[in-house]
């Protein structure tokens, strides 16, 4: 079956912050629940309109998950935790780096272990770290870059 990467549609909007909620949950565990909640304000309230979002469709062609892309820079990626290890982030990827080209850049919580693990997987490598999160929180980032395919 094909997996297709599709452009965001409005009617995605909900799926989408609901994907990114279950993913935060079950992945950024060293956030507090109003942290989570601050965040999700965010991410309910439109910051998905401010990015450019690829959808990955599962099998029965529903949204799985997304990336957001601002120019060569991956803003957010985000997987149903239900479809985690089955390719959807990693095709994802590919799609943007098809589209941007071969450098793209992310920035990861330093405290989410599981995500430098994805990246680094895929040939991203660390190049930085930031002691605050890009809204001046607490949560030190860490700046990873990919140079093509390896």
């Amino acid at each position: 079956m094909t997996h297709a990467v599709v452009p965001y549609q409005e009617d995605h909007h909900d799926t989408l912050v609901d994907i990114w909620y279950r993913a935060v949950v079950r992945t950024h565990t060293f956030l507090a629940a109003e942290d989570i909640d601050f965040y999700h304000q965010m991410v309910k309230s439109g910051v998905l309109r401010e990015v450019e979002v690829w959808v990955g469709l599962n099998d029965n062609q529903k949204p799985a998950g997304f990336i957001g892309l601002d120019g060569t820079k991956i803003e957010m990626l985000f997987v149903d935790p239900n479809e985690h290890g089955k390719g959807i982030g990693s095709r994802l990827i590919r799609h943007a780096e098809q589209i941007k080209g071969s450098i793209l850049q992310v920035d990861v919580n330093e405290q989410n272990e599981g995500a430098h693990v994805f990246y680094k997987r895929l040939g991203f490598v660390q190049t930085g770290r930031s002691e605050l999160d890009g809204s001046g929180r607490p949560f030190p980032l860490l700046h990873f870059e990919y140079r093509g395919s390896r």
